[in-house]
C-alpha cells in the first residue's frame, strides 16, 4: 500500500528531494532505528551529528513498537527552539551535557540508481507520523568522493521527523514525563518487537558510534526501564513463591488428610 494511501505527509507538488540532491543520489540521516537497521543499497555509512534538535521518545507508535490499542513509544527529534518552550524535567541535564545542541547518528549515502527505491522504502517504514525534512549533517570522518571533505564540512541530509503537529506526538505534558515514558516503553510491543528492545538497541548503537555513551535522555530512560523490569521480575518471583507456598501447604494438607484417614481405619 502506498504512503499516500496510508496518510503519510507527502508534498502537494510531489517529492522535492531532488532540489536538495541535484545529482540524483541521496543522503539519509538516522537518529533512531536507522543507526542499527540501515536502509538498503547504501554504499557509505558516516557517523556524525545534526545541530538545533533534541532527541526524545515523545512519539507514539501504533505499529513497530506498539498497537493502536496500546501505543508504544519511539524516538523523534524536536527543533531545539520549540523544545525550549516545553516543560522537560531533563532540561538541566541537556545544558550540562558535553554534546549539548548535537544529535548524534549515522548518515547513509544512497547512489542515484537506487534513490527513488530507498525513498519509497523509507516512506513506508516511517509512515506512522513522520515526514521528510532536510538539514545540514556534520560528519566526523572524511566522506568518500565529497569535494573538500575534511571530516567537518557539513552536507545536506534527509531525515524523517515526527513533528509536534503530527497526531502521534505526545502533546500532553504528563505523557512526556520520563517515568511515564519508561513505563510505556517497558510495556510496549509491536510488529518489530518490544519497546524496551528498541531503547536498548538505540543505546548500544549510539555507543557504537564512538561516543562511548548515548545522550542523557536515552541513558536516563535505560535506567528507568531496567528498574521497572527488575521490579517486574521481582514481582513475578514473589508471585511464584506465593504459588509454591500455596501448593506446598495444599500438598501438606492433603498428606495430612491421608494420614488421618489411615489412622482412623487402623
Amino acid at each position: 500500500m502506498s504512503a499516500v494511501a496510508q496518510g503519510h505527509q507527502v508534498h502537494p507538488d510531489g517529492r522535492t528531494w531532488k532540489n536538495h540532491f541535484p545529482k540524483g543520489d541521496l543522503w539519509v540521516f538516522g537518529y533512531g532505528s536507522l543507526i542499527w537497521k540501515p536502509p538498503p543499497h547504501y554504499d557509505q555509512r558516516v557517523p556524525g551529528y545534526i545541530n538545533g534538535y533534541v532527541r526524545r521518545f515523545w512519539q507514539a507508535s501504533t505499529d513497530h513498537r506498539g498497537t493502536p490499542e496500546q501505543p508504544g513509544r519511539v524516538v523523534t527529534v524536536i527543533e531545539r527552539t520549540f523544545w525550549e518552550t516545553l516543560d522537560d524535567p531533563l532540561a538541566h541535564l541537556e545544558s550540562e551535557a558535553s554534546t549539548t545542541g548535537k544529535v548524534w547518528g549515522a548518515a547513509y549515502h544512497i547512489p542515484a540508481s537506487h534513490a527513488e527505491e530507498v525513498h519509497d522504502y523509507l516512506d513506508e517504514r516511517e509512515i506512522d507520523g513522520y515526514s521528510a525534512h532536510y538539514t545540514p549533517f556534520h560528519p566526523t570522518v572524511d566522506i568518500e568522493g565529497a569535494a573538500g571533505s575534511t571530516g567537518s564540512a557539513p552536507i545536506i541530509c534527509m531525515l524523517y521527523v515526527g513533528q509536534p503537529t503530527n497526531p502521534q506526538f505526545l502533546r500532553d505534558a504528563a505523557d512526556r514525563e520520563p517515568q511515564n515514558v519508561a513505563q510505556v516503553i517497558s510495556a510496549g510491543h509491536g510488529l518489530s518487537g518490544k519497546g524496551s528492545e528498541y531503547l536498548f538497541l538505540l543505546e548500544k548503537a549510539l555507543e557504537g558510534l564512538g561516543l562511548g555513551t548515548a545522550d542523557v535522555h536515552v541513558t536516563d530512560l535505560v535506567k528507568r526501564v531496567k528498574a521497572i523490569e527488575a521490579e517486574g521480575l521481582a514481582e513475578a518471583e514473589e508471585e511464584e513463591a506465593g504459588l509454591k507456598v500455596t501448593r506446598s501447604l495444599e500438598g501438606s494438607a492433603e498428606g495430612s488428610d491421608r494420614e488421618n484417614g489411615r489412622a482412623t481405619i487402623e
